[in-house]
């Protein structure tokens, strides 16, 4: 995780230079088809942004992940409005993640996909970076992620009376089978504890031919959310992933996806081990390559990019980014 200091010190609620102890964390999600964190810190530096005194502490940008930080993460925001309760301001930690520029708005929080591999791929990196900021916020201010009221949406925190009526970030994550309660377990996981997933007290197995941190392929078949699931929650065909953790019993290798990220449970079959599968490069590097002619053009590029186990459409907006 990139966290960048941009502190918006034009913006009144800088100015104003009140400080709060932090109780939660709220995710928010911006609410329109812009993936730069950069365009709404431009727009939002002036003392009153687009006429209203709003403010976060920071913006996950949707093309590479990377945090940008707002305010100070003590300082009060201006990030959830206020309810019969009173006001997530007083309490929470905001931080917006960009959305996906292959989505249009038709209504509210309703929307259509015009690119649902772009899309996908843009929800999923900033889901990724928005736990493993809540972890470090969560270690940083002695939060407990899977306590009441702690890590909230800006939706949730509208029905505990503390926000204003949004539909944010459910609207976006429930089209990927993403949720709040699964967010928090990842926030969890992530500081270093358990989750739900795994199974308790489990006895690793010495001589399942693999161990954590191999990189392996995923031959299909079902990626189950708990250990005793009588039916796989996920079906991905054939995935990169690395293995997380080695168990005995039904389902003995816990993954995690190598292509996205967002895909956590147990399987009962994987091939190919770290010894004969390299290591993913980082999409900046690989776009670099790109740039310079090693990967080919148009659909060689695309195959070669896809057959290395790369997602190709991630890798070629990294590279539009890179050329602008």
């Amino acid at each position: 995780m990139k966290i960048i200091d941009r502190v918006l010190t034009k913006n009144d609620c800088y100015t104003a230079n009140r400080q709060i102890a932090v109780k939660g964390l709220m995710i928010h999600s911006v609410g329109c088809s812009q993936p730069s964190a950069i365009v709404f810190i431009k727009n939002w530096d002036t003392p009153k942004p687009n006429g209203s005194s709003v403010c976060v502490h920071g913006f996950i940008d949707g093309n590479t992940g990377d945090v940008y930080k707002t305010l100070p993460w003590n300082w009060r925001a201006w990030h959830c409005g206020s309810g019969n309760n009173g006001s997530g301001n007083n309490t929470h930690i905001g931080v917006e993640m960009c959305e996906p520029a292959t989505i249009a708005y038709t209504g509210g929080a309703s929307w259509t996909d015009k690119n649902p591999e772009n899309t996908k791929a843009v929800v999923m990196r900033t889901y990724k970076a928005a736990v493993e900021l809540f972890a470090f916020l969560c270690k940083e201010y002695k939060l407990e992620p899977l306590a009441d009221g702690v890590i909230i949406s800006h939706s949730e925190g509208y029905k505990r009376g503390i926000a204003s009526n949004h539909g944010d970030v459910e609207h976006i994550w429930n089209k990927f089978g993403l949720t709040m309660a699964q967010f928090r377990k990842d926030i969890k996981a992530a500081m270093g504890g358990t989750t739900a997933a795994e199974p308790p007290k489990a006895t690793p197995a010495p001589s399942t031919g693999y161990k954590v941190d191999d990189v392996v392929q995923f031959t299909g078949g079902g990626v189950y959310k708990s250990s005793d699931a009588p039916t796989p929650t996920h079906s991905r065909g054939k995935s990169r992933c690395k293995v997380t953790q080695v168990y005995n019993g039904k389902h003995p290798y816990h993954l995690i996806s190598e292509d996205d990220g967002g895909v956590h449970g147990w399987v009962d079959t994987v091939d190919i081990g770290a010894s004969s599968t390299p290591a993913l490069k980082s999409v900046d590097e690989i776009a670099k390559e790109v740039i310079n002619g090693k990967w080919g053009n148009g659909d060689e590029r695309k195959q070669k990019l896809t057959a290395a186990g790369y997602n190709y459409s991630e890798i070629q907006a990294r590279v539009n980014t890179l050329l602008k």
